[in-house]
C-alpha cells in the first residue's frame, strides 16, 4: 500500500502556503515531515483529513486494486494539542470509541489489553481525561488509532510533550505498528527524525522534496537539511 500526492496546493489569501505537494509514501516506512514553523506542515495534515480543502491536487491510496482517493476514515490524526472529552474518564472513552468502530476492533483485545499497550495505569483508567497530563492524552490519542486502525497514520509534533520514559514507549509502539500503516510526523527536531524514522520529507517553499536515505544516519544529514530549508521564504 502507498499514499500518492500529487500536486496539492492551499492558498490563505494572497499567501501560497502549499505550492505543489507531491510524494509517494510506503507502507511499512516512519516518515518524517520536517519544515520550519509556518512551512505548512499543519496544513499539508489538514489538507488530508479534510479539516481544510486543498485548492488543487489529490492524495490517493494504491493498493492492489488499483487507486481510489483518500477518505477522511482512512487517516488517524494524532493533534499536537489533544482534543478529547474532558467529562469522561479515559476508560468510558476508549469503550464509546470502540463502540463505534466495532467493526474494525480486534477481537482478541479487551479495553484494558488497549491500556496496556501505552501504559496507562489501572487508576488512571477510570479517572477523568480533565486530570490528565498533556502525554497521558496524547497516549489515549495514539490509542484511537491502534483500535481503528487507518491505514495512514498523521502525527503532529507527537513527542515533544512527553518525559523521556514515555518518549521511549511511543517510539517503540510506532516501530511495531508501522507494517501495517503508512506513518508520517511532522517534527523540527533533527534528533528525533534520525532516531525514529526510516525516510525524511522535507516541507520548503510549498513544495516536498525527499531526502537521501542514505544521508539520515550520516554526518552529513544535518548540513543538507540546514540547506535546503535556509532559504524558506515563509516561516514565523
Amino acid at each position: 500500500m502507498k499514499l500518492q500526492l500529487n500536486g496539492i496546493q492551499k492558498s490563505y489569501g494572497s499567501k501560497q502556503v502549499l505550492k505543489d505537494c507531491t510524494f509517494t509514501f510506503e507502507k511499512g516506512k516512519i516518515y518524517g515531515l520536517l519544515g520550519r514553523n509556518g512551512a505548512g506542515k499543519t496544513t499539508l495534515f489538514n489538507c488530508l483529513t479534510d479539516e481544510v480543502t486543498p485548492d488543487g491536487g489529490s492524495a490517493l491510496i494504491l493498493d492492489e486494486g488499483g487507486g481510489r482517493p483518500l477518505a477522511p476514515e482512512q487517516v488517524g490524526y494524532v493533534f499536537s494539542t489533544p482534543v478529547l472529552p474532558d467529562f469522561l474518564t479515559g476508560y468510558e472513552f476508549l469503550r464509546f470509541y470502540m463502540d463505534v468502530n466495532r467493526d474494525k476492533v480486534s477481537p482478541d483485545r479487551t479495553i484494558d489489553d488497549y491500556f496496556d499497550l501505552v501504559n496507562i495505569d489501572k487508576e488512571d483508567r477510570h479517572r477523568l481525561i480533565k486530570g490528565y497530563s498533556h502525554g497521558m492524552k496524547n497516549k489515549v490519542q495514539m490509542l484511537l488509532f491502534i483500535v481503528a486502525r487507518p491505514p495512514v497514520i498523521l502525527l503532529d509534533e507527537p513527542l515533544t510533550s512527553f518525559d523521556v520514559v514515555v518518549a521511549l514507549e511511543i517510539k517503540q509502539l510506532l516501530r511495531e505498528l508501522r507494517q501495517d500503516h503508512v506513518i508520517i510526523f511532522s517534527t523540527h527536531i533533527l534528533q528525533l527524525a534520525t532516531d525514529l524514522c526510516d525516510e525524511i520529507a522535507v516541507l520548503s517553499d510549498g513544495r516536498l522534496r525527499q531526502v537521501d536515505s542514505q544521508t539520515l544516519k550520516s554526518g552529513d544529514f544535518e548540513a543538507e537539511i540546514i540547506g535546503m530549508l535556509k532559504d524558506e521564504e515563509h516561516h514565523d
